[in-house]
């Protein structure tokens, strides 16, 4: 699956929240603080459509977009991108990363816990 740049990223989200929509729909559902014009979401959308990650249809003289890949697949694919190239493919160096950091919160951590009990039994 190809990557997507981090302004891609917020033509999908759009997409991936609500779709078909045309370009004039994912123009005004694009985080205004970005203040994309109705041109540069038509030239990231035809980035996408050029990565395989969208489909669009005809619908009158319109385009109809929408995801051709799930966020969930997509979260995967980046997730795992990221160990393997910062964490050599370890999942323990990242969250020992984190909690160094103090980046995890209690709440991370009960759940994290929760999830390897589960994991455990």
């Amino acid at each position: 699956m190809e990557r997507i740049a981090e302004g891609e990223l917020a033509v999908m989200e759009v997409l991936w929240e609500e779709s078909p929509l045309t370009a004039a729909e994912v123009a005004e559902r694009v985080p205004a603080e970005r203040g994309w014009s109705l041109a540069t979401v038509k030239t990231m959308l035809s980035r996408l459509l050029a990565k395989g990650v969208l489909d669009h249809r005809e619908a009158g003289r319109r385009y109809l977009y929408r995801p051709a890949i799930r966020r969930e697949d997509y979260v995967a694919e980046e997730s795992g991108r990221l160990i393997d190239r910062m964490f050599g493919g370890r999942v323990t160096p990242l969250v020992a990363h984190l909690a160094e950091r103090d980046r995890l919160t209690p709440a991370d951590i009960e759940e994290i816990e929760k999830i390897l009990r589960e994991l455990k039994s």
